[in-house]
């Protein structure tokens, strides 16, 4: 199974690969439209801000790649909320593959950023096989993406938020699985075990 990992100006990507490497699995961090588009499975991962990484995206004709991926691509924490409609953070307009909005917590009674674990509700998605009903995963952000069409989990802080979202071959979750122990080895299992369509 070939597996990308869109390299570009963000964080914690290479988190993700040896998160990879600890179920088993290689994969390469690219920039490389050709190796994206060809691998089985792609992941968009990373920590930023909002505008100045769809800047970077769109200069180098990532933006238009990714909205084009068929194969099965999960997003991760910034990379979720790229994938929304639109973001408060620099009042940006992102990729627009999920309808959602994505805002910025605003609450005197929690800390901000939402940074440990939390509880996530899920509906049972391919993505959640094999876990309980609410298992903890690990969050780090102070945006999130509100609840809508495409939601198929949930956290509660501050308020209800998406915790993943899904349409067609995109998934995405807001918590970040290479930090989140057993539940998020086996999230990266789960989606690696999406089938392509």
């Amino acid at each position: 199974m070939k597996i990308a990992i869109i390299k570009y100006n963000a964080g914690n990507i290479f988190s993700v690969e040896n998160a990879l490497k600890r179920i088993g699995r290689e994969a390469v961090v690219t920039d490389n439209p050709d190796v994206i588009r060809a691998a089985d499975k792609v992941i968009f991962p990373g920590v930023g801000e909002a505008g100045t990484t769809m800047k970077y995206l769109r200069e180098r004709g990532l933006d238009k790649l990714i909205c084009s991926l068929r194969q099965p691509t999960l997003g991760i924490c910034i990379g979720l909320q790229l994938m929304c409609k639109h973001s408060e953070e620099g009042n940006t307009e992102c990729l627009g593959i999920f309808d959602e909005s994505v805002k910025r917590f605003q609450s005197k009674n929690y800390k901000v950023p939402h940074m440990g674990w939390n509880t996530v509700q899920h509906k049972g998605s391919p993505l959640f096989a094999e876990l309980e009903k609410e298992p903890y995963v690990y969050y780090v952000h102070s945006y999130f993406a509100e609840v809508g069409a495409h939601t198929i989990a949930a956290t509660d802080y501050a308020q209800t938020f998406s915790a993943a979202l899904h349409k067609d071959n995109f998934y995405a979750v807001q918590f970040h699985p290479e930090k989140s122990a057993w539940v998020g080895e086996q999230i990266l299992k789960n989606f690696l075990c999406l089938p392509n369509v």
